[in-house]
Parts: structure tokens; sequence; C-alpha cells
């Protein structure tokens, strides 16, 4: 534990040390919330601050676990870690531990926003169920970033990144909410990992249960991102390090 308290001081501080990242991890969410579900946000803003809080932690799942990783995998210092005591699951537990601080932070920024800026009105009874499944939910997500740290080169997981991230948030309904989407895009989707996501975060935050079948879903397609994510790492160490 300790050891991977210590790789998540490091790539904490690391990231800090980089605004493109920094920042537009912990305030991009806020800003999108502010330019295109502020307008939407009515006098009912909680659905759309739930889908905004996942929209945050898809970006961290993405950007750290995903760019974050490609950038650095083909480096010397990659290398050089390779060779310390500490094994994989320690510097994946670090990653995982500084993954956690940027997430907490990305939400608290955006219900601070939503609390200033709208009549965010949520009962204390909702938040523990809220921010349990936004936690639990972020699992296939991270689990695709790290498919695309493995699966992309250091200059092309940006825009793989960006595009994964634009298209699965905009299609899941987290920008608008699942009603206001083109019936073209409404049909796509209840496909997607992100409208299975909001399913269960917009009953939570309006008092309601959510539906197993949606955790299901989830499950599904977290194994089916970690088999393509561990794929991913063993064609990469057996092409770096026969």
């Amino acid at each position: 534990m300790r050891l991977a308290l210590v790789h998540a001081r490091t790539q904490t501080v690391e990231l800090l040390r980089f605004p493109g990242f920094s920042i537009a991890t912990l305030a991009f969410p806020s800003l999108f919330f502010l330019l295109f579900g502020l307008p939407r946000a009515g006098r009912a803003p909680e659905l759309l601050v739930a889908s905004y809080a996942a929209f945050a932690v898809i970006g961290v799942g993405f950007f750290q676990f995903g760019v974050s990783a490609a950038i650095e995998r083909p480096t010397p210092w990659a290398t050089f870690v390779r060779t310390l005591p500490a094994g994989t699951a320690v510097r994946i537990a670090g990653r995982m531990l500084s993954a956690l601080v940027f997430a907490a932070t990305a939400v608290g920024i955006l219900f601070a926003t939503a609390a200033v800026a709208t009549d965010l009105s949520l009962p204390a009874s909702r938040w523990p169920r809220l921010l349990a499944a936004l936690l639990a939910g972020s699992i296939p997500f991270v689990a695709l970033g790290i498919a695309i740290a493995y699966w992309t080169s250091a200059k092309s997981a940006l825009p793989v990144a960006n595009l994964l991230y634009m298209l699965l948030s905009y299609a899941g309904g987290l920008w608008t909410g699942p009603n206001d989407l083109p019936r073209l895009v409404a049909r796509i989707s209840r496909f997607t990992p992100t409208r299975q996501w909001g399913d269960i975060l917009w009953p939570i935050v309006a008092g309601g249960p959510s539906a197993w079948s949606h955790w299901l879903a989830l499950l599904g397609y977290s194994a089916l991102f970690a088999l393509l994510a561990a794929w991913g790492y063993r064609r990469d160490e057996g092409q770096r390090f026969r």
C-alpha cells in the first residue's frame, strides 16, 4: 500500500505540472455544463448535474489511464519503472488513487458550479448512492482508457480518446438528457455504455431505484473492455520486451 501511495503522489504531482492536462480535466466538464447543460437545466438541474458528473469521470478515465499512459509507455522512464521491485498491480493501484483525486476534484468543481448557477437541491440521503454509482460506473471507462493506452501510439492516443469521449458522451445523452437526442441518435443511444450509466444515475437523483439490467449491461461492457485492455497489454509486452 505504501508503494502504491508513492506512485500515486508522484503521478499526481507530475500531472499537476502539465496545465494542459490538469486544467482541462478539472475545468472542462464544468465549462461544458455552463455552455450546454445550464440552458436545459430548468428548475430540476439534478439530472443534468449527474450526467455531467459522469462526463467528468469519463474524462479522467480516458485521459489519465489512456492518453497519459500511452505517452509514458514508450519512454525510458517507463522502462526504468518496470525494473523496480513494485509490480504492475502496484503501479495500476497508484494510477487509480491518483485518478480518484482528479475525478473527485472535477466532480466537486462541477457540483460547486451547479450550486452557484442553478437551484440544485439534492437531499443528503441521495448523495452516498450517487457517489457510489459514479465510482462503480466508472469501471468500464477506466478499462476502455487502458485499452486506448495499449492499442494506440503516443501521437494518436489523444485524438482517439477525444473522439470516443465526445461521441460516447453525446450519444449517451449526458450533454442534453436522453429526451433531446435526435431520433437516429436516440435509437443508438440505448446500446452505449454511457446511456446505461445515465439510466442508473438519473433515477438515483430523482429518488427512485435503478434497474439491475443497466448494472448488468455495464458489467458486460467492463468485461469486454477489460479483455481488450489485457489483449493490448500482452501484445505490447510481446513487441517491446521479448
